[in-house]
């Protein structure tokens, strides 16, 4: 194994067994590779290595310390690496975003605060009646996101906020190109305020996996890759009566 590798393992260790815990500084740097058995040029790379996935933050002048180790932190290296997505991936991602947005859309009725649900009503009613394509993705870029903090789990709402950037290109390009889209998201986006309004998860995930389900099947019959079984026909709406 490289040295750098070595020295990131070990240091991970530190961090792993809670000698070293957030917000904790390092010792310096001469003190550490000798404690670790590692030259100090390995250790350093160690150091930039894991700075850039925000575990290890470098305070000029003041030293070496753990970062706050949050969800939203750490898993912001994901999202640099998800930027770097071919557009033959968007699928792929809009797939997730199928299976893990329903789920954060249920937990979001029964987690989020009254304020919250009020906050989203606004947001929703900001948008005017025929919005520019642009003010409708950032529009639904922030419903989307807000309802993923009021999850309450900030792990699904980190990875949520990773897979968003992907899949605005095909949001923009539907807005484009298919007549009725406009429409379609806030008629949808209403449907699942109402009913996180209203406490009812089941029915906030189903209408989610319909919204979610739209983007993906217009973007396969735009590829010419329709028919695939796993996509849900997002033109059957839920129930009325479903809870």
């Amino acid at each position: 194994m490289p040295v750098t590798d070595v020295a990131i393992d070990k240091i991970k260790d530190m961090i792993i067994s809670g000698e070293l815990t957030p917000g904790d500084r390092l010792p310096k740097e001469a003190e550490l590779a000798q404690r670790l058995g590692l030259s100090r040029s390995s250790l350093r790379e160690a150091v930039k290595a894991l700075c850039l996935i925000r575990v290890l933050d470098v305070r000029q002048g003041d030293g070496t310390y753990v970062t706050s180790l949050e969800p939203n932190l750490l898993l912001d290296a994901m999202t640099f690496v998800v930027d770097f997505h071919r557009d033959d991936t968007v699928l792929d991602f809009l797939a997730v975003r199928r299976i893990l947005e329903p789920a954060a859309t249920a937990l979001a009725a029964l987690h989020m605060s009254d304020a919250d649900i009020a906050e989203l009503g606004t947001l929703l009613h900001e948008l005017e009646d025929s919005p520019t394509v642009e003010a409708l993705v950032a529009n639904d870029l922030q419903f989307h996101r807000k309802i993923a903090d009021g999850s309450g789990n900030p792990v699904l709402c980190s990875l949520l906020d990773s897979l968003s950037g992907p899949t605005a290109r095909a949001r923009i390009w539907r807005g484009l190109t298919q007549e009725g889209a406009v429409a379609k998201t806030r008629e949808q986006h209403t449907a699942i305020y109402e009913a996180i309004a209203a406490r009812e998860p089941e029915l906030a995930r189903s209408w989610a996996t319909v919204h979610v389900a739209g983007v993906e099947q217009w973007l396969r019959n735009a590829l010419g890759t329709a028919d695939d079984p796993t996509v849900p026909d997002s033109t059957d709406e839920p129930a009325a009566e479903a809870s």
